[in-house]
């Protein structure tokens, strides 16, 4: 725990904004039980992760959202503020605005409380596709309108958060204190408090039947059936040599959002599990969006960057032989293999952007990841990073990802707001966190529904190439949706297996 004597001496040290923070047992307790007491406020999250698709990794974190929300939409960055007063103002780079309000926090590093996991707070939400028209002069006017209504980026400070140790069954409650004011470690000591009064109430996850849902297809079967058609017409032009495509299913929807994520996560865990809840600023709205995702889109830590291509895809066999039959056709198919490839290249030109030369490598090559529903190829690319790149350079040299996009990246974004009949909006993006020790981690927006105005969304893709069946790419977003559609089924029927 953070003492008093502690956060003299780093105040003294020049440090503004200090975690005051405990640890207790947590043996009755699971990071869904933590969330569950926290699921009725207006801004929160969890994150979970299972590594490789088989074993739970160490930390779970859950966090509160505070009364400051940005989000920028259409050229418009919306700010509200601690006091929830909120201002607007045009804005042609909102991740300038970020990096500005992250200089504010100054934050012991991580190596003075080594207690501590290296993520305590900072800025946590989504970057949607469109958030890359902040990024690329070409795709700055937005072709298609969203239904949904989301901004193109959405991120809540984060000061409270608590960490669940799946290894040792602790929880750490965190807090982070303003010591530029008075009484500041007294005030995060009744905070920590008030949290330890919450995790001692009871709390109930019994799972509510809803209305079944029924998925409808916007894009239709007919239609995108015609878009691989005319991408393959790109392809055979030389315009191209890979694009994603995607379509949206919608259902109506009266159910909870973390019985969703309760589906999902047993029905296929993921390397990012995420469940992030808030509202938007203008119209106070709320929205949830429940993921699984197999795929990092970047990260930043200890000043490596990372990106983790995932292409080629295979349903999971129903038996284990039919699974070693399915992974040998996988690996043997020459246009998965050579449209992974063409990702790992990609992968290492957008980490070369912001590495030193001669510091990128293919850590892992073609390797078979294995889910509920699918398996797929994935490689490993990292970097060391320039000495005067951060966390917002490595994001903006891999947004978005080229397994959502194509090759070359910017041509195929450009074909994709040609075909595609509804603007992206999360699916596609990043949902993560920029932390204050100028760490990143950020996952690709996929396996992901978004839950709004009693509906549930859902988006897959499908990468063409020039030989792609139009048949066989259709099914590949069916397949790759199956997994959150069936969520939503579970949760409908009470979580009954």
């Amino acid at each position: 725990m953070t003492t008093l004597a502690q956060f003299e001496q780093l105040k003294t040290a020049g440090y503004n904004t200090i975690p005051v923070y405990r640890q207790r047992l947590a043996d009755t307790e699971t990071p869904l039980s933590v969330f569950a007491r926290f699921k009725d406020q207006t801004q929160a999250y969890l994150f979970e992760s299972v590594e490789g698709g088989e074993n739970w990794a160490r930390y779970s974190m859950i966090g509160l959202g505070e009364s400051t929300v940005f989000s920028c939409n259409a050229g418009v960055l919306s700010i509200q503020h601690a006091d929830g007063s909120i201002t607007q103002q045009d804005c042609l780079d909102p991740f300038q605005y970020i990096r500005e309000f992250q200089k504010q926090f100054k934050v012991p590093p991580a190596d003075l409380l080594p207690d501590l996991p290296s993520f305590t707070g900072g800025l946590v939400g989504y970057l949607g596709y469109d958030a890359v028209r902040y990024i690329e002069p070409r795709l700055k006017n937005v072709p298609t309108a969203d239904p949904i209504t989301l901004p193109d980026l959405w991120l809540m400070l984060s000061k409270t958060v608590i960490v669940f140790d799946n290894l040792k069954d602790t929880l750490f409650l965190i807090v982070h204190a303003d010591a530029e004011q008075s009484n500041a470690y007294n005030d995060a000591q009744q905070k920590l408090d008030q949290l330890e009064q919450l995790l001692a109430t009871p709390v109930s996850l019994q799972a509510k039947p809803h209305t079944p849902p029924h998925f409808e297809s916007i894009t239709g079967k007919a239609k995108f059936l015609e878009t691989v058609e005319k991408v393959k017409e790109y392809i055979r032009a030389g315009d191209v040599m890979q694009v994603v495509p995607g379509q949206r299913m919608v259902s109506e929807f009266d159910g909870e959002a973390l019985q969703v994520y309760r589906a999902l996560r047993h029905l296929n865990p993921s390397p990012y599990l995420f469940l992030v809840q808030g509202q938007t600023i203008t119209d106070k709205k709320p929205f949830h969006i429940v993921g699984s995702s197999p795929e990092i889109l970047s990260r930043l830590e200890n000043g490596i960057a990372t990106v983790r291509p995932l292409a080629g895809t295979r349903p999971r066999g129903k038996t284990k032989e039919e699974d070693i039959a399915l992974e040998k056709d996988l690996l043997s198919d020459e246009k998965e293999i050579a449209e992974h490839l063409m990702l790992i290249d990609l992968g290492r030109n957008d980490v070369g952007r912001v590495s030193k030369i001669g510091k990128v490598q293919v850590t892992d090559q073609m390797v078979i990841e294995r889910y509920s529903h699918v398996m797929h190829i994935v490689s490993n690319v990292q970097g060391e990073v320039r000495d005067d790149i951060d966390a917002l350079d490595v994001f903006k040299a891999t947004f978005p990802a080229g397994t959502l996009s194509g090759a070359p990246k910017i041509r195929a974004m450009e074909i994709i707001d040609e075909v595609e009949p509804v603007k992206r909006g999360v699916f596609g993006g990043a949902v993560g966190y920029l932390g204050w020790h100028g760490e990143m981690d950020m996952s690709i927006a996929i396996r992901t529904c978004v839950i709004r105005d009693k509906k549930v969304y859902v988006q897959a893709g499908a990468g063409l190439v020039a030989d792609s069946n139009p048949e066989s790419e259709w099914n590949e977003t069916q397949i790759k949706a199956r997994a959150v559609i069936k969520a939503v089924e579970l949760s409908s029927n009470g979580l009954i297996l």
